[in-house]
């Protein structure tokens, strides 16, 4: 039986990653960090010569949402919902992203979405060239929903004074 991380590298294969030239590296064993590269070639570079903006986010897209699915399981809807890209400079040769949620942050997003039921949450990668340099920074908004949440039953606590729920 093939292990999650094994699985999880299959993802290469899929078109809008093999097109991009996008390659997931390496998986940790808890699925709470991937790391990710793009090396500059013909078909995912722009009219000057540096990575295409689109591949750039492409290599971002993902991976958080990823982290989430694996680590809060099937009780969960957890869906990429929103970004935003910034270039700090031109990307040229192989470029690397590692993006992390640790299990603590993990533990708090659970405890939050069982006692509220859903919420979005931002995370920021940097995707760096070969000398360690921030090519682009991208927001990811993340979603995650209770799958079977009661969300009538808050907003009687709510109304009723009832709750310490935010909101």
């Amino acid at each position: 039986m093939l292990s999650i991380q094994t699985k999880m590298k299959l993802i290469n294969w899929w078109p809008p990653m093999l097109g991009t030239g996008i390659s997931l590296k390496k998986v940790s064993k808890d699925m709470t960090t991937f790391e990710v590269i793009m090396k500059l070639r013909w078909y995912n570079r722009n009219l000057v010569g540096i990575h295409y903006g689109g591949s750039l986010y492409s290599m971002c897209d993902p991976w958080y949402m990823f982290i989430l699915m694996a680590n809060l399981g099937k009780g969960y809807v957890v869906m990429d919902k929103a970004a935003a890209i910034r270039y700090k400079k031109p990307g040229r040769g192989t470029l690397k992203c590692v993006f992390h949620i640790s299990k603590s942050e993990i533990k708090e997003i659970r405890s939050e979405i069982d006692m509220i039921g859903k919420k979005d949450y931002t995370f920021t990668c940097e995707v760096m060239d070969e000398e360690g340099e921030v090519v682009t920074e991208v927001d990811k908004v993340v979603y995650v929903r209770k799958k079977d949440f009661d969300f009538e039953a808050l907003e009687k606590e709510k109304e009723a004074g009832n709750t310490k729920i935010p909101g």
